[in-house]
């Protein structure tokens, strides 16, 4: 390439041992060539590590319920993986990021460094070593703590004007998520002190882009050829997928299939993280309705990166959340019964309906029943109108509706699914750490990744 020098039963056959080396009861007798079954050896040259933040299995039971159908990764459940970090029992996205980036545990809000403050190379940087392309994707800001985890170094995840230096400075090739105001000096508007990270972008050959239109129109960049891609297409985080303007923001399917666009070109692979981030944030808000819509989101993603691996047939897609957010639970006392589906008639955030209230929240059954399509009671008016945390009042409300609990407004230590589809998929049968990950992926590639 131009820049570079180079002890559970999880389903039928697929048995937890407790050295965590799968075994399989009804592995073929010929193996196959590399398909979804993941079965045998061939080669695998770009990897896809799909990583909906805050997602653990109830997301999945619910998720489930709610689409009214098994998702597209349902079929493709290789095993589960636990995410405490080095000095917590309950990680954040800097510590689980960098783990299940570069292997090794380190503290709660660190990002790319040891305990002991040593830079840690990660998966992506041994892929770009073996020259190929790399890229990173998310719906938050794209300075935020997970993709920052692949590409970047600092003591504390809220130091995002550093990592959008480190991005510039770094070798991805694709850059696409919100963040604007990371790149920008504030004379502009922006948070760097005094440069304009855009413009050295561009000098160092990235193409910038700011709306879904103009993502579209610059699929001919050619990476061979040192060209590289920076879209930034909101001030901070992109919208919720509730909210989302279409005619403005690319959907995270979009940004993937624009991603791979560019990145395939390269005849020696690719890596691609792809982060839905806001999956997380519906969990802090103990939102299910932004939490599924947003899931059904990344589901469209997920469905690109395995339409391109069916077609390529030498790329390994990769589904792992980094960590549970808000211990969301498939059932709750309020209602009987599981009815997820209603959150399809949901078209806004708690948060949104909340700035819709007046003074007196005398409008509160109004309000949410426009944007929820729900009957409330008058119990569930008032708990709305006596809220201290009236976006909370709300969301539990929905909650309550759809037979979904919640059991905190942060992370928890749930064991996390993952589900792989591609050549050697069947390596991440298991159950073992998240520091595994990366790993077994430098494995499959055939790269050495040593920390």
């Amino acid at each position: 390439m131009f820049k570079k020098i180079g002890a559970v039963a999880l389903s039928t056959g697929l048995v937890l041992s407790a050295v965590s080396v799968p075994v399989f009861a009804d592995k073929p007798e010929s193996p196959g060539k590399g398909n979804g079954n993941g079965y045998g050896g061939k080669k695998i040259d770009n990897i896809i590590y799909m990583i909906p933040d805050g997602f653990s299995g109830d997301y999945a039971s619910n998720y489930r319920v709610y689409k009214g159908e098994d998702a597209v990764w349902d079929e493709h459940l290789k095993g589960m993986f636990t995410t405490n970090s080095a000095n917590a029992d309950v990680t954040d996205s800097a510590a689980a990021g960098t783990a299940m980036a570069s292997g090794v545990k380190t503290n709660n809000g660190v990002i790319g460094l040891d305990p002991e403050g040593n830079e840690l190379t990660t998966i992506l940087d041994v892929s770009e070593e073996a020259g190929k392309s790399s890229g990173l994707v998310a719906t938050s800001t794209i300075t935020h703590a997970t993709p920052a985890s692949f590409a970047a170094n600092v003591e504390d995840r809220n130091n995002q004007t550093e990592i959008a230096r480190q991005y510039i400075s770094s070798e991805v090739d694709v850059l696409l998520g919100g963040g604007r105001n990371m790149f920008l000096p504030e004379a502009e508007g922006g948070n760097q002190e005094d440069v304009n990270l855009i413009e050295q972008a561009e000098d160092a050959g990235f193409t910038y882009v700011e709306t879904r239109e103009e993502l579209q129109d610059n699929a001919d960049i050619n990476v061979n050829q040192g060209e590289r891609l920076l879209g930034l297409f909101a001030d901070d985080a992109l919208s919720p997928e509730l909210h989302r303007d279409q005619s403005v923001e690319p959907s995270l399917a979009e940004m993937t299939e624009a991603s791979i666009e560019v990145l395939e070109q390269d005849k020696d692979g690719f890596f691609l993280m792809v982060e839905g981030s806001q999956i997380d944030w519906a969990g802090h808000a103990n939102d299910a309705a932004w939490a599924m819509s947003d899931v059904a989101a990344f589901e469209e993603a997920v469905e690109a990166a395995i339409d391109f691996a069916e077609q390529d047939g030498k790329t390994l897609v990769i589904v792992a959340g980094d960590h549970d957010t808000g211990g969301m639970t498939t059932g709750s006392g309020a209602y009987s019964g599981l009815n997820a589906d209603i959150l399809n008639q949901v078209t806004a955030t708690g948060d949104f309906m909340a700035t819709q209230l007046n003074e007196d929240r005398s409008n509160a059954k109004e309000i949410v029943e426009e944007y929820t399509n729900l009957t409330l009671t008058e119990d569930e008016v008032q708990s709305i109108q006596n809220a201290s945390d009236v976006a909370l009042a709300i969301n539990s409300v929905v909650s309550d509706h759809a037979g979904i609990g919640w059991t905190s407004t942060n992370h928890t230590g749930a064991d996390i699914p993952v589900y792989a589809y591609g050549p050697q998929a069947d390596k991440f049968a298991g159950f073992y750490d998240n520091t595994e990950l990366p790993k077994i992926m430098a494995n499959a590639l055939k790269v050495n990744l040593e920390n």
